[in-house]
């Protein structure tokens, strides 16, 4: 399940050289060649999905996996303070490349370093909130 045209098929499955933190048979962790702090890191893996819907359960749980696992790395070596899990979908919410990757970003406590994910908060009446929590329970 490999895409030959999708760059990120390339980066994972070593076609394209990177610089890999962890690879293994299902997955590549690089550092990111454009990262917003030191380690940024990009967990790929070597199947192709577009995004989140696509992925299979057991890829998906995977990766999660990879992340704590990184996470805990990242904060013994680097020193991080904290750390960002980034996983966009669709164009709307920030995907420019369409083969499921997660970023994991450490964060430190300096002002150049400060969190930059911003969003404008909203407010929404009792009666919406309300209307949208029965439009999204889910059954078990």
């Amino acid at each position: 399940m490999r895409d030959d045209n999708c760059i990120f098929c390339k980066l994972a499955n070593g076609i394209i050289p990177v610089n890999t933190v962890y690879e293994d048979d299902e997955f590549r962790i690089i550092l990111d060649a454009n990262p917003a702090t030191k380690g940024h890191s990009l967990i790929i893996p070597k199947n192709h999905f577009m995004n989140l819907y696509e992925i299979d359960d057991e890829s998906a749980a995977k990766t999660i996996q990879l992340a704590k696992k990184l996470a805990i790395h990242m904060k013994e070596v680097l020193n991080c303070d904290g750390i960002n899990l980034l996983q966009n979908n669709e164009e709307p919410a920030g995907q420019t490349v369409f083969h499921f990757h997660m970023h994991v970003i450490p964060r430190y406590d300096t002002p150049e370093n400060a969190a930059n994910l911003q969003w404008k908060q909203q407010t929404f009446s009792t009666e919406e909130m309300q209307e949208i929590l029965e439009a999204l329970k889910m059954n078990q």
